[in-house]
């Protein structure tokens, strides 16, 4: 099996190639399997927003719910991106309580020349092991963890630490009964005084009461708390339910501490089909402009300003409205020069002449659809300057936060598009 995949149409791939077959048999064979106690396949779209904003180039890389493996294959294709070699710069830590999908990870990595260490069984029970003893040693932590399991023995756990603001609610039975700030204390305990961390998450879980305010209250207040990101339905293959990201940065620029930024992605999207939607590369990267703006990165938000005119063919006077106007008329002068020929066709000429002005018409479509994205991102940032912009985006304050109890839901604060 090694064998067929270690090939060079294989390497130039820059994608998770066992994460994308699995997820394609999940899809199409198997969905009653896809998920089984809140665990869940992480689609591919979720994953590089996490990496693209915590930004992983070098260090301790923990994903204490690894599953197959798909973050630290797009972790090891974002440091490869700026020239360094994954295995040189960084060192992989997966447990994985699934054997099976341990040695999916494990075959993973393998395929695509990643060095990492990986527990399975038992001892990868994240809620009662930490294997690697990596509390405070992490650069970046990155996990779609199982949301609100149940059932979790409270003295297990209490043992096994990493709860730096204190145990979730206990039940009579002295279990956990909603393990999802279990999670979310373990991703920060993990990280050292400069480390990053990027999850999925339940959407319950940003606003959720008792014992769950209370801890997150304390994660608010140590300033570590970096982007908070809405995601909308229809992201999972096999549930419709929406989620948010989270991110932590222990190493945030004093200036934006007592600042939290939120995004309500879940309006901006591509659809797939009837019951699957994904972020296209194209709004990926401007959900990130915004996270870069925020942080003051202009020059990053140039930088992609810059692809989009390449992208477009643009010359130099030309703006993005008047690229998109050029591009309609263009479709449909296309489209009237089309409905010409075709009718003018002899009857055995008639779909090989359609087949390739549908394909012209194709590609000017999938430009038009770029230079829409350049208009929705210009037309809200300009020249390159984070502004909160209503239904979509607001950097809020600590005590703005408190004011609304300590709630971390994105359309609390970004309100509605106007």
């Amino acid at each position: 099996l090694l064998r067929i995949f270690n090939n060079s149409a294989l390497n130039d791939i820059q994608d998770d190639i066992i994460g994308r077959i699995y997820e394609y048999f999940l899809n199409k064979f198997a969905p009653a399997v896809a998920s089984d106690d809140g665990v869940f396949f992480t689609p591919k779209s979720l994953v590089r927003m996490i990496v693209n904003i915590i930004e992983p180039k070098r260090g301790i890389v923990l994903d204490p719910a690894c599953g197959s493996g798909g973050m630290f294959v797009s972790s090891a294709d974002f440091t490869e991106q700026y020239g360094a070699n994954a295995n040189m710069a960084m060192t992989f830590y997966g447990q994985e309580k699934v054997e099976y999908n341990a040695k999916l990870c494990l075959m993973n990595m393998a395929v695509h020349g990643l060095n990492a260490q990986i527990v399975s069984g038992d001892d990868a029970n994240s809620f009662y092991h930490d294997h690697f003893g990596l509390e405070g040693k992490c650069d970046f932590v990155m996990a779609n963890p199982p949301f609100n399991v149940d059932k979790v023995k409270s003295e297990s756990t209490a043992s096994a630490g990493r709860l730096p603001f204190g145990m979730p609610s206990v039940n009579p039975s002295k279990e956990v009964s909603n393990a999802n700030y279990l999670w979310i204390s373990y991703f920060y305990s993990y990280l050292n005084e400069h480390g990053r961390a990027g999850f999925v998450m339940a959407a319950s879980a940003t606003d959720s009461n008792g014992r769950d305010r209370d801890i997150r209250r304390q994660l608010v207040s140590t300033g570590a708390v970096d982007v908070m990101l809405s995601v909308g339905t229809n992201f999972f293959y096999t549930k419709s339910l929406p989620c948010t990201l989270w991110f932590f940065d222990k190493g945030k620029k004093l200036d934006l501490r007592d600042k939290v930024l939120f995004i309500d992605s879940r309006n901006y999207y591509t659809a797939v089909d009837r019951t699957l939607n994904e972020w296209s590369p194209w709004q990926m990267k401007n959900l990130n402009a915004i996270v870069w703006l925020h942080r003051g990165e202009t020059e990053k938000y140039h930088a992609l300003v810059a692809d989009y005119r390449v992208a477009l063919d643009m010359a130099a006077d030309c703006t993005f409205a008047q690229r998109a106007e050029q591009l309609q008329q263009e479709i449909a002068s296309v489209t009237a020069e089309c409905k010409d020929a075709v009718a003018a066709a002899a009857r055995k000429d008639k779909k090989r002449i359609q087949a390739q002005y549908d394909e012209s018409l194709a590609a000017i479509q999938e430009k038009l659809t770029i230079a829409k994205e350049a208009c929705w991102l210009t037309d809200k940032f300009g020249d390159g300057e984070y502004r909160d912009i209503p239904g979509l985006c607001k950097a809020a304050t600590l005590q703005e936060i408190e004011e609304k109890n300590w709630s971390l839901t994105p359309g609390a604060y970004v309100g509605v598009e106007a």
